[in-house]
């Protein structure tokens, strides 16, 4: 899995945890939807790590919380 995946992956998580739907959190973290879905597109290869601080702040988590998971955890090595 990549980096991207599991950040992808995490922010369904959390707002299945919340019960909000991308369209919301959108909203409530001030990005436009199109930036959340565009993350969560697997052809997109890059995450901004503003816009997922962003994200936490509207799901009201720090990002050490979001990252700390074994999504993160269990990553392959990026450098080859």
């Amino acid at each position: 899995m990549s980096v991207k995946d599991a950040v992808s992956a995490r922010i369904r998580e959390m707002c299945a945890e919340k019960s909000i739907k991308l369209n919301e959190l959108a909203n409530i973290s001030g990005v436009t939807p199109s930036t959340v879905y565009s993350m969560m597109d697997a052809r997109r290869r890059d995450v901004s790590v503003i816009t997922v601080k962003k994200l936490c702040d509207g799901l009201q988590i720090s990002l050490g919380e979001f990252f700390s998971c074994d999504l993160f955890d269990s990553l392959e090595q990026e450098i080859e």
